[in-house]
């Protein structure tokens, strides 16, 4: 088996970084057949067009994207590398990159990331990118992200990938939250036959254990509205009329300000936050250390 021209994969990085081949071309004194001429081998060498002309431009294609994710790996470890032997020190910062589901609660998301503020522990620069879950999961097969953060339990058949790895993080209680005016007069379930809810989805993990509790009791939610977005949730919550399932810290404002009221907190019932990533041979150090922190309970 033929082994991979790095020189090939380097001229194509660059191409696909910049965007524009004559630049690169001049950067590194080549014409522009000549380097066009080295991207065509490496398309040959994987069996696959990289780049598609559209209006004069170079777009990468879906094979283009997944190669460039891997030689973004490479070329980057290889400059870290440079500079350790050179210069005997360490890049000064490390580049994390985070998928996050978009409908999960932003209180747990700038938790998790607050550490990384600190630069006096990390030296990070980090990006975060909000996706639903099958976008998430495609992204991280293709290396474009480091970890991916979700409260959604990750199953097997989300996926043909085998080898995912997820970690539960964080956990946080749920009450059944409402306005003061729609207080039950007695205790779950006898006191909430008559009332209305806005719930997550019938597939959100918080929605499942709702429902879990519900039937537990033999009571079924007369459910006015559902909405999987927390942020849409406590709209809803506060301007409804009807009650619903959160953690108090989403309407904490709310709550302090008397436009809602905690009735209950659900006995083991949790929100829960998971974090996904696939196996690798070099893991990034600060990736390692942010999942190894113990488990948060936030309440």
């Amino acid at each position: 088996m033929s082994r991979l021209n790095y020189h090939h994969l380097y001229y194509f990085w660059r191409v696909a970084a910049e965007g524009k081949l004559t630049r690169v071309a001049e950067s590194l004194h080549l014409s522009q057949s000549a380097l066009s001429a080295q991207i065509r081998k490496l398309e040959e060498r994987m069996g696959k067009p990289l780049f598609e002309r559209r209006n004069r431009s170079l777009v990468m294609t879906e094979a283009g994207r997944q190669v460039f994710n891997y030689a973004e790996v490479i070329f980057t470890k290889g400059e870290e590398l440079e500079s350790l032997i050179s210069r005997g020190i360490e890049p000064e910062y490390q580049q994390l990159r985070i998928g996050m589901l978009s409908s999960m609660s932003r209180n747990f998301i700038e938790g998790f990331v607050a550490p990384l503020l600190d630069q006096e522990e990390f030296k990070v620069r980090f990006s975060l990118h909000a996706r639903g879950m099958t976008d998430l999961l495609a992204g991280l097969a293709r290396h474009e992200f480091d970890l991916v953060l979700t409260n959604t339990q990750f199953q097997p058949s989300d996926s043909p990938q085998a080898s995912w790895q997820s970690q539960l993080l964080a956990r946080q209680p749920l009450s059944i939250i409402g306005p003061p005016d729609s207080a039950p007069p007695h205790p779950f379930p006898e006191g909430y036959a008559n009332l209305r809810w806005v719930l997550p989805g019938e597939h959100h993990e918080v929605r499942r254990a709702f429902d879990g509790y519900c039937g537990l009791h033999q009571y079924r939610p007369e459910v006015l509205a559902e909405a999987d977005d927390m942020a849409m949730l406590r709209l809803l919550a506060r301007d409804s009329g009807a009650l619903s399932v959160l953690p108090e810290v989403v309407v904490k404002d709310e709550l302090e300000q008397g436009r809602l009221t905690s009735f209950m907190r659900l006995p083991n019932v949790y929100e829960n936050f998971y974090a996904i990533t696939l196996p690798r041979e070099f893991m990034p150090a600060v990736v390692s250390e942010l999942l190894a922190r113990p488990l948060i309970n936030l309440s």
